[in-house]
Formats: C-alpha cells, sequence, structure tokens
C-alpha cells in the first residue's frame, strides 16, 4: 500500500500526541512561539502600526502579539485597520492554542487525580506498618493499631489489597473512631506481585501483617506473599518482622521454610478451637482472654528488672503492686509461663507481665500489705467426672475443637454433634477414631428447627457449644442462624428450669451485642480474637512464643477455678493472699471473676486482671480465680 506525505506526517504526528501530557505542554508552546514570531515579524517589516502611531520593532511586536495570545481582550483598544486585522488574526490562533492548553492541562490534572485515587503511587514511610490482604480482619487490626500507637507520634499504618482505594478508605473511615489519631495510607495493589509491594516500602518497616483472604485458598495467597516479600530484589539485609496468618497446620511447613525466623504464623483455626473447647468448659475464659489481646486495659509486656537478680520467681511475684508477673523470658530467647516458684533470676532475664503500659512494670517499695495467711484454704480440687457436651453446628473447625475438648475430659466423656448436613459412614469411623476420653455420636437436623432442639434435650448436657455455620454462608447469615439456635436454647432453658452452660462462636463482633439478649455464658468472635493476637504479636514479635504457651495444652494454660479452694469465702482479703494461696499450689493468680457481674457488659462481666494487690475483694463460693496452671 502506498503511502503519500500526508499520511506520513499524519502519523507521526500521532505518534507526538501519543507521548502523553508533556508533549503536548511543549507543542502548544512552540506554536505559540511560532505565532508570536510570525505575527511580529510582519509587523515590524510591513511597518503595520497603530493609527497616529509610530512604527514598532520586532521586540515590541512580538510583546504586543504576546499578550493578545494570552487575553483576547487586550486587543479592544486597538486603533487602525491593518493593526486590528493583524492583531485579529493573533488573537484567534491564541484563542485556539489557550482553549486547547486549559484543555490539555486540565485532562492532566484529572488523569493525575484519577490516577491517585487508583492507589498507585508510592508510599515514603518509616517505621511503618503494612497490612496486607483485605478482610473484615482489618477493621480490629486497626482499631487495635491506633490504641497501641496513641502515645507514638505520627503513627502511620499503610493497607495494600486487590480492591479500590476510595471503596477502602470509606470503610475504613465508617468502621474507626473519627478521633483516631492514627494515619491511614491505602494502596491498590496485589501483595504477591513484587511490583506492586514496591509500593508500600516493607524496606523501611516495623512490620509487616499478612491477613488471609476471603478466597477459597487463602494459605496459598498467604504463602504467595511471603515468597514475593521474602525473594523481592530490593529486599533489607536486616530481617523483616512478619505476622501472617495460616488457616491449616499443614501449610506451617512451607511458611516456616519461607520466612524462617522473619515470620511469626498464627494458625487462626486451631487457635479458635483451642479457646471454644477450653471456654466450654470455664464460663468467662473469652472475656479473659479478650482481656490479655486487646490494647485496651492491661497488656503483656518484658521487662527486665536487675534488682530481681539472685531472686526467686517466687520473690519476683510479689514484687510488682501495679502488675501481674505470668513467667519468666531467659537472656537466650526462651519463654517459660509459670516456671517452678524456685527458678533463679538471672542476668539478663526478663520478667513477663500483665501491665497497664510498659513503664508501671516497676517494682514496689518496702511496706506492701502482708500476706493474711489465715485466710488460705487447704481445699483439694476436685477429681474430673465424665461430661456430656452438646455440639450445634458445623464448619471446619468443629473436629478440631472436639479433638481439643478429649485432652481436658475425664474418660467416659460423651459428645454429640448434630448439623445440617449428612454423615456417611466413612465420616463417623475417622472423626471418632483418634478420641481418647470421649465418644463421639452424629445426629443430622436443622439447628434452627425447635423440634429438633427438643429431640436431643440439651438441659440435659453439662456444656452445649454453638458454632457458626461459615464455610457454607456469609457472616452474617452465619450469626443470624446462630442467635436463632440460641434464642431457642434460651427458651428450653427457662421451659426447663435448668440452667445450660453455651459457648457460642460468632463471625461478626456488632452481632454479639444483638446475641447477648439469649443470656449465653460466653461468645467466641473467632476473626476477632485473631485480629487481636495478630495486632499483639506485630507489636512485641516475642509474645508469640507466650500465646503458643499460653493456647497449648501441654504446660501451664489459664483456668477459672473456684475461689473457695484457695482463700476462705465470705473474708476480705486482698490479693497478695491470692498470689501466696496459688504460689503454694505451684500456679500463678491473674485476677478473679465475679458471679454477679457475669452478664454485665459494663463491668467485663465479672472479670477482673491485674487488679491493684493491696485491694480487698470478698468471695462467695461461685467466683472464681484466673489462674495459670499445668491442670
Amino acid at each position: 500500500m502506498k503511502t503519500n506525505w500526508q499520511d506520513r506526517l499524519r502519523y507521526r504526528f500521532d505518534n507526538y500526541m501519543a507521548r502523553g501530557t508533556g508533549a503536548l505542554i511543549c507543542g502548544l508552546g512552540l506554536a505559540s512561539l511560532g505565532l508570536i514570531v510570525v505575527a511580529a515579524t510582519v509587523v515590524s517589516l510591513v511597518g503595520i502600526s497603530p493609527e497616529d502611531g509610530a512604527r514598532i520593532g520586532f521586540s515590541e511586536a512580538a510583546w504586543l502579539s504576546l499578550m493578545r495570545t494570552l487575553d483576547a481582550g487586550t486587543m479592544g483598544g486597538d486603533t487602525g485597520w491593518r493593526f486590528r486585522i493583524a492583531m485579529f488574526i493573533v488573537t484567534l490562533g491564541g484563542i485556539f492554542i489557550i482553549s486547547t492548553l486549559i484543555g490539555v492541562l486540565t485532562s492532566a490534572i484529572e488523569g493525575r487525580m484519577s490516577e491517585l485515587r487508583k492507589g498507585r503511587s508510592r508510599v515514603i514511610e518509616r517505621n511503618h506498618t503494612i497490612i496486607l490482604g483485605w478482610s473484615s480482619q482489618v477493621y480490629t487490626l486497626l482499631s487495635e493499631l491506633a490504641i497501641a500507637n496513641e502515645n507514638q507520634r505520627d503513627a502511620c499504618v499503610v493497607v495494600m489489597a486487590d480492591r479500590d482505594k476510595v471503596e477502602m478508605e470509606d470503610d475504613i473511615r465508617a468502621a474507626l473512631p473519627r478521633n483516631s489519631k492514627l494515619r491511614i495510607v491505602c494502596r491498590s495493589g496485589n501483595p504477591i506481585d513484587p511490583n506492586d509491594l514496591s509500593l508500600v516500602s516493607l524496606e523501611t518497616a516495623r512490620s509487616i501483617l499478612v491477613v488471609a483472604g476471603e478466597s477459597g485458598q487463602p494459605d496459598s495467597e498467604t504463602i504467595k506473599t511471603l515468597l514475593a516479600i521474602t525473594n523481592s530484589p530490593t529486599r533489607r539485609a536486616e530481617p523483616y518482622h512478619i505476622v501472617a496468618e495460616i488457616r491449616e497446620a499443614r501449610n506451617l511447613e512451607p511458611v516456616s521454610m519461607i520466612g524462617g525466623s522473619e515470620v511469626e504464623p498464627v494458625l487462626a483455626g486451631d487457635l479458635i478451637a483451642r479457646i471454644i473447647a477450653q471456654t466450654c468448659l470455664q464460663s468467662g475464659l473469652s472475656v479473659v482472654y479478650t482481656e490479655l489481646l486487646n490494647f485496651e486495659g492491661d497488656e503483656i509486656y518484658f521487662k527486665e528488672e536487675p534488682s530481681l537478680i539472685g531472686k526467686t520467681f517466687h520473690d519476683a511475684l510479689f514484687a510488682y503492686p501495679k502488675s501481674a508477673v505470668m513467667g519468666l523470658a531467659s537472656s537466650n530467647g526462651s519463654v517459660k509461663l509459670n516456671p517452678p516458684m524456685d527458678t533463679p533470676i538471672s542476668a539478663g532475664d526478663q520478667v513477663i507481665a500483665v501491665s497497664a503500659d510498659d513503664d508501671t512494670v516497676v517494682p514496689g517499695r518496702d511496706g506492701q500489705p502482708a500476706v493474711q495467711a489465715s485466710r488460705i484454704a487447704n481445699r483439694a480440687s476436685l477429681p474430673l467426672k465424665p461430661i456430656n457436651t452438646l455440639v450445634l453446628g458445623w464448619n471446619c473447625r468443629a473436629l478440631r475443637i472436639i479433638g481439643e475438648l478429649d485432652h481436658y475430659v475425664a474418660p467416659g466423656s460423651e459428645i454429640m454433634l448434630l448439623a445440617d448436613r449428612k454423615w456417611d459412614e466413612t465420616e463417623k469411623t475417622e472423626f471418632g477414631g483418634g478420641l481418647q476420653n470421649e465418644r463421639l455420636h452424629f445426629r443430622s437436623a436443622d439447628t434452627t428447627d425447635r423440634r429438633a432442639l427438643d429431640d436431643v434435650h440439651p438441659e440435659n448436657f453439662d456444656h452445649v457449644i454453638v458454632l457458626a455455620y461459615s464455610d457454607s454462608l456469609d457472616g452474617q447469615a452465619a450469626d443470624a442462624r446462630t442467635i436463632m439456635t440460641l434464642l431457642h436454647l434460651r427458651d428450653i432453658a427457662n421451659h426447663s428450669g435448668r440452667n445450660i452452660p453455651i459457648v457460642s462462636e460468632m463471625l461478626d463482633l456488632r452481632n454479639r451485642n444483638l446475641a447477648e439478649v439469649t443470656q449465653a455464658d460466653d461468645f467466641i468472635v473467632s476473626d476477632h480474637l485473631v485480629s487481636l493476637l495478630m495486632a499483639q504479636i506485630s507489636e512485641t514479635k516475642a509474645l508469640n512464643q507466650v500465646f503458643a504457651d499460653l493456647f497449648d495444652a501441654d504446660g501451664s494454660e489459664i483456668y477459672l477455678k473456684p475461689a473457695g479452694e484457695y482463700v476462705e469465702p465470705g473474708q476480705a482479703v486482698n490479693f497478695y493472699t491470692l498470689l501466696e494461696a496459688a504460689a503454694r499450689r505451684g500456679e500463678v493468680a491473674l485476677g478473679y471473676r465475679l458471679k454477679k457481674f457475669a452478664h454485665d457488659s459494663k463491668q467485663s462481666y465479672g472479670v477482673v486482671i491485674n487488679p491493684l494487690k493491696s485491694e480487698e475483694v470478698t468471695f462467695s463460693e461461685e467466683d472464681r480465680i484466673v489462674v495459670l496452671a499445668e491442670n
């Protein structure tokens, strides 16, 4: 196909125009300059001048042309028809050029604003926290990080997810308090893409949180993200501090191979299963965990105290009037909760304590109130008896919960699993085959059907667990089914005249307030607790060891034991007395729970962690002492 000079000129013009805003502005500038030079040359050479005016030189003609190019109204005072015609032509050219220039600039600004709204510019921050991925947990993470960084100047969190930047900002603005000082910067990008990761300034970040997404394979996305972070060609020399949410235990090994000591994995499914199982047997435990995990109130801190060197762990328990010591971190980095009371404290060791802030972990002076030894009880714990547990509902955590319960219950215990699904014989054999202390029974029924619930007689069970159908329903629909089941259980309890201890799993924290009308004993908001844990570990890396030990069936865990096993009911005692009573049993007292406030949210459901040790409290037989113990 033949081309002529017009085609080639048009093609070159198209290519020039495609270069962008800068090329367009340069082109218009050259066109303006050409117009002014031509007009000035014609006016000066031909001798065109205003009527009754002197001959105009080139520079003066160029200036007059420039003024008329920029402002069409300038020619209003011109005289002489030849001069008017010349300036009119210049003004028309100027109108065209300036109008085009304004259009180009407007389009460029709009384009730049659009790019900024897409969140594709690079973040320039230092010592910031990065959240990669998106789920409902992001709101809790941001809320907790805002509280944790209240005393930090210009604290910043960068959120990057494969979502629209403006939508993320609107959702976050609606969820977070308006008075939050935390700066939140959102960027749109795929966390598994190294080019997108370069936008969030990984090299200068203090910590990185990888949130499991809402796709069908969240662990795969998390592993890809970790690979993108740790193998980035621009990665920094010093190790990253990464907290990654993992759903399946089998994926812990590849995560460890990828990140090594840089990654602190949080196994969400096992964590929630353990908390539900432990809370099922001990009403109020979920509140204790929430108090320890959130940044409101008291948190866990590490503190080295030279004055304790050469003393024992027992001495450390009584050394802090405003902090509750729960363990020791040795100089080699190992963590031990509730070590033997005679464990010596060496140089470099740190106490692990629950306190309002790190600057309140301070030893007290001499003159603390004495232990009221005469009020310490010497009652032995009652032996475990077989129990019957009813599990209503189904999700991927159900079997883990049943497996965790098997660690805590006495041999001969029974458990019934009732859910809206069919069970085949292979599943029954597989699910129940590994249990040591329990015998598992299966039943298929709609857990929101009152007749189905009446048939199993929930009032005859020692404990009831209501699970969310999170595998098959979205959060709101699953919580709606849970609330309907709880309402039926409450009515059954009222008609039978018997108390039914109920632990319920919720997905949305806002629905907990709606469900409290059912007066269930405990509500486990699964994603909320995982977010609290991740936020804590992002601020203090060593806390992952503490929580791993705390939630493990081996070693010491948190128990709520009858107050009558420690002190005489009906007599006022200070917390030093409770500390000593627990220490004699090889346990650490962390707080207490008063039964009379069990359903009062304003009183933290009766739970008090790290009370002032000098304050006296009178306990009843129904009250509980919160302790760290091995069994």
